[in-house]
């Protein structure tokens, strides 16, 4: 194994660093889905409802970080398949709340599953030294993100 030279970083160089490796290990990480399954909207939107609970599709599209009209499409979308459901708002007749139905919490599920499946076959290629060093800085990514 060859000696690396071990680079000091400055929080801004660390920064964009940091910034890239994470936008191309997301990507990669959204590819690694059942092909033809979902969109990467629609599955984000699916992933919303799931681990924030039902919310009204204004709370959904806030979340997304999209229009609501945007947000109205993918929501047909996922009603037409069957994953998404709506319920009349317990307080307000105009409002309806969004959630996933028990068939979209299993795509989600299916998901969740094929790419951590990924992410394992790729982890088990890191030598233990390597994967306990991505053990430390996954549980750092996770304290800087809750701040």
């Amino acid at each position: 194994m060859t000696e690396r030279v071990m680079t000091e970083y400055t929080a801004e160089s660390l920064a964009k660093t940091l910034r890239e490796a994470i936008i191309r290990f997301s990507r990669r990480i959204r590819q690694a889905r059942p092909v033809g399954e979902l969109t990467f909207s629609q599955l984000s939107a699916l992933t919303s409802l799931q681990l924030h609970g039902a919310l009204t599709p204004r709370e959904l599209a806030d979340l997304e970080r999209v229009q609501p009209p945007t947000m109205t499409k993918i929501v047909g979308k996922l009603e037409d398949r069957g994953l998404v459901a709506r319920t009349p708002h317990p307080t307000d007749g105009r409002q309806v709340i969004l959630a996933a139905t028990d068939e979209g919490r299993a795509v989600y599920a299916r998901n969740e599953q094929v790419r951590n499946e990924w992410l394992a076959v790729q982890l088990d290629r890191l030598t233990p030294e390597e994967r306990d060093t991505l053990a430390r800085a996954a549980e750092i990514m996770l304290r800087v993100a809750r701040a």
